[in-house]
């Protein structure tokens, strides 16, 4: 028990987030080589998507930990001990809850959304069906991405598909998802 508080002091808050999906870390696994940890979900989508590199420092994965990640059962039992705060009504709750106190916290919910999930990046398709990841157009009928802020301060953005205006980051993301998940529409990307 000493030896596991001993431990524990090092760890920072940051160290039981995800690099990935920025959230509280949600079946915590570690790369053996480098010793980054992250959720299982998140590591095992980017394992399918990167291939053999690290989502974090682009070292190297064994085939073995790509199909099998191994548990973090020591970060796992250091939350079930420690408390953080909420990002944003600051109450202080067990790490290893903090994700279901998401779900009731309004002030969560205001900024984030309405619940602390994984988010759906959507892969969006052309006509025929085919998937496109950066494909790029250079069509005159191209929305900008824009940002206002509220009066409670928070940024609201506006859909660029059919103007509805006052999300937060998260609902717009709900709301395109929703809405206009299969609406095709020409896309430039400035990463070229």
């Amino acid at each position: 028990m000493a030896e596991e508080l001993s431990a524990a002091t090092s760890y920072t808050e940051d160290d039981f987030y995800c690099p990935v999906c920025q959230e509280v870390l949600k079946t915590p696994v570690r790369t053996a080589a480098c010793q980054h940890v992250f959720c299982r979900k998140c590591f095992l989508t980017a394992m399918r998507e990167s291939g053999i590199h690290c989502p974090l420092c682009r070292g190297n994965v064994t085939r073995r930990e790509r199909a099998c990640p191994e548990r973090a059962l020591d970060l796992e039992n250091i939350m079930r001990k420690f408390s953080g705060s909420c990002r944003c009504c600051a109450k202080q709750i067990k790490f290893y809850r903090m994700r279901h106190h998401y779900k009731s916290c309004k002030k969560y919910q205001d900024e984030y959304g309405v619940s602390s999930i994984i988010p759906n990046f959507q892969i969006s398709q052309d006509s025929v069906g085919n998937s496109n990841r950066s494909e790029t157009s250079t069509s005159d009928n191209t929305e900008t991405y824009q940002e206002n802020t509220s009066s409670s301060g928070h940024p609201t953005f506006k859909c660029p598909l059919c103007q509805e205006s006052n999300f937060t980051r998260q609902r717009l993301l709900d709301h395109c998802n929703s809405n206009h998940l299969f609406q095709i529409v020409p896309v430039v990307s400035t990463y070229v």
